[in-house]
This record gives C-alpha cells, structure tokens and sequence, in this order.
C-alpha cells in the first residue's frame, strides 16, 4: 500500500535546506506559486510505496531494486539545490471525471537485496555494490535520483473523497444551532395555542480542503424535532414553522413553567474540485439552546360595569 506524505514530513525535509516558509503562507518554495499548500490535510506533495510503481509503469526486477516515489517539481527542486526558481511550477490538462492527474518528478534509490548487494545508479547506468553489515535487506541505501517527471494519474494513490470520507466531514463541521422563537412572546396562557419557530438561517455552504480537494458542502435542515419540555414531549416537522399568522407549528400547554428547544437534522450534497453534486450518505443533528417561558391560567372575574 502507497504511503502519503503529509505535511510534517515535507516540514522536516525542507528545514535541512534552510528554506522553510512560515505555513501561512502556504508554500514550500522561494518565491514561487506552489501548487501544494501546507495545511493539516494536503498530501500531494508525494507520494511513495509499492503502488507507485504501477502509477510510473515500472515492473520487472527494477520494481523490487529501488523504492520509487513521486515529489512535487518545486519540492524535488528545493531538496537537489536548496530552493526552486519560479519557473519550477507545472500543471497538467484537466482530468477526465472521476480522475485525479498532477505533475510530479519521478525519483528512485536502492534497497539492500537478499544477497546485501544494492542497485546503485552512476553515470554508467546502475552498478551492483556490496553493502554493509548494518544494513538489513529491503533498507534504503543511497540517495534519492530523479528519473523522469511529467503528468501521471494518481487516482490509485489518492482517489477523490468518497462520500463516506466525505460524511466524517460533515459531522464535525461547525453547524449552526437554531433558535427557539415562541409566541406570545412572554407569558402563554393555558388553553391558547403555543407558536414555535426559528428565524435561524436553515443551510450552510463549507468548503473544506480533504486531502488536496476542495470539497464543497451544501448543509441543509431536513427535520426539525421541537422539544416542547411537557408530557408532549415532541413535535416533528419538515420546516422552521412561522409566526402568526403564518404559523405551522403549535402547541397547547396547561399552566406552568416550560422549557422548550429544537433538535435540527441535516442532511448534505458535496462536490469534489467543481464536479457533479453528489448525496453525503448520512445526517448529523445539532441542539439549539434553550428558551423557558411561563404558561398561565386566565380566570373569570365579574364585576359591574357601572362602577
């Protein structure tokens, strides 16, 4: 299985070389336009393991002699001089649906093999050379050479977020919790009906980045669960209710003191780098905070109209 290289690795290999940017200003180069951006979750700036070989078309014998890699241009720049020139940057054609394709050096070195003899490149082409006692087979040994560079489809390596991926998201995005409105607006009265709604806002657009894709999240509420704090216990509905005298959602209370408040269900589209909208395959809910009112008992009272 390939293995990604997040951000902290990149951190590490770029404060050898002196040329550590502050991550806010997310690149890794000198005065360049970067297409790799240092955040939590970016994990294009290589990629290297046992499915790289299959991505560079490298089989055979050659496949086991090195371990390969794929290193963004501006990266493997910065490591072989100490920093990359603006003209480092390349992109590649936009890439069928469905596909990822992005432009990446083509670097390899040798593993100790069973025999501790390693494939080392030189200028003649590669030479076998005894290795060490230290080293144990299938050790790295040497240094990284580039081989070649171009645009390569990585989806096996980093296939866009699914929309289970995408759900894990979307359940800890930072959803708005909505407010209970009632009226009359202060004191009820037993035997008149209770007005519930929300004025909250009812969708929420998020874009998150999920490793390397700008994912768009289109929230919206689709049930909304009023806890009317009595032996009721709840209403349920599909819309935010409405005052008087448009109102949807009532409620007739005996005299007391209540607490009342809204559970909202949401559900979500997603799309991925601009593509097709798609279901997020599962809800998440958010509480909204409480409000407490006090409901009253009107009573008769006679009196004479001529006093």
């Amino acid at each position: 299985m390939s293995r990604l290289i997040i951000r902290t690795a990149l951190v590490a290999a770029i404060i050898g070389l002196g040329v550590l940017v502050p991550v806010s200003q997310a690149g890794a180069c000198i005065q360049v336009r970067c297409p790799v951006e240092l955040d939590e979750s970016a994990v294009t700036v290589a990629y290297e393991g046992g499915g790289v070989p299959a991505v560079v078309s490298v089989q055979g014998t050659e496949a086991v002699d090195y371990e390969w890699r794929l290193i963004d241009r501006c990266v493997s720049e910065a490591e072989r001089i100490g920093y990359c020139s603006p003209s480092v940057a390349r992109s590649c054609p936009p890439a069928e649906p469905g596909r990822v394709v992005r432009y990446f050096v083509v670097e390899r070195r040798p593993v100790v093999r069973a025999d501790n003899t390693a494939l080392v490149d030189g200028p003649d082409g590669p030479t076998v050379v005894g290795v060490s006692d230290e080293y144990a087979p299938g050790d790295p040994y040497d240094v990284w050479n580039p081989q070649r560079e171009g645009c390569f489809d990585i989806t096996p390596l980093n296939p866009p977020p699914s929309g289970a991926e995408v759900f894990s998201y979307f359940q800890r995005l930072p959803l708005p919790q909505l407010t209970t409105e009632h009226q009359p607006p202060g004191d009820g009265l037993a035997g008149l009906q209770v007005i519930f709604y929300t004025d909250s806002p009812t969708t929420q657009t998020f874009t998150v980045d999920i490793r390397g894709f700008e994912v768009v999240i289109e929230a919206v509420a689709e049930q909304f669960t009023w806890h009317t704090g009595d032996a009721t216990g709840q209403l349920v509905s599909t819309d935010p209710g409405a005052p008087y005298p448009e109102q949807t959602i009532e409620h007739l209370y005996r005299s007391g003191t209540y607490t009342a408040h809204l559970t909202v269900t949401w559900g979500a589209t997603f799309s991925v780098d601009g593509g097709a909208d798609a279901d997020v395959p599962g809800t998440t809910t958010t509480d909204g905070p409480p409000v407490t009112f006090d409901v009253l008992q009107a009573r008769p009272l006679l009196t004479n109209p001529w006093d």
